[in-house]
């Protein structure tokens, strides 16, 4: 199969603009560590449930909700940093009306499954489930709430 001359050097052409571009893309190395937020709003959540960060990024939870909330890993499924983690994240009414905050630091990928020990607690198979009688916070109607339940991917 003969390549005709133009379609040769438009080829060469290309391959060179491309390993050109790759050659100034930034290492992977380079990414400085970045921070990122996990609010608690006013509501028993923690949004965003989802995160994906690279190892030596920065989680802060920021709790705006009056009442307090924990976060605490969930050992039988975490493989990143921070097992046995259990660690109280105070309410604007215990803070004298500031949110509370607590940030862990992640240097190793893997997976980083949490949730609020106040909402949420694990049943026979370690999954996440609303407390019922056993523990949590109840309304006055009986409800204790969905379950407070997140995760943090860690990335390379």
């Amino acid at each position: 199969m003969r390549i005709s001359r133009r379609l040769a050097i438009t080829v060469a052409a290309l391959l060179t603009i491309g390993v050109a571009a790759v050659g100034v893309l930034p290492s992977a190395d380079a990414a400085p560590a970045r921070r990122h937020r996990v609010l608690v709003p006013e509501a028993d959540r923690f949004t965003p449930a989802g995160l994906t960060i690279h190892a030596g990024d920065t989680v802060q939870w920021v709790n705006r909700d009056t009442d307090n909330h924990t976060v605490v890993s969930d050992d039988a499924f975490t493989t990143a940093d921070h097992a046995g983690t259990d660690v109280h994240l105070v309410g604007t009414d215990d803070n004298g009306g500031q949110p509370g905050t607590v940030q862990l630091t992640f240097s190793q990928p893997g997976m980083f499954f949490y949730y609020c020990r106040l909402h949420a607690r694990l049943d026979a198979s370690r999954q996440p489930v609303a407390p019922g009688p056993d523990g949590g916070i109840q309304s006055n109607n009986g409800n204790f709430g969905t379950p407070m339940m997140g995760v943090i991917t860690v990335l390379p």
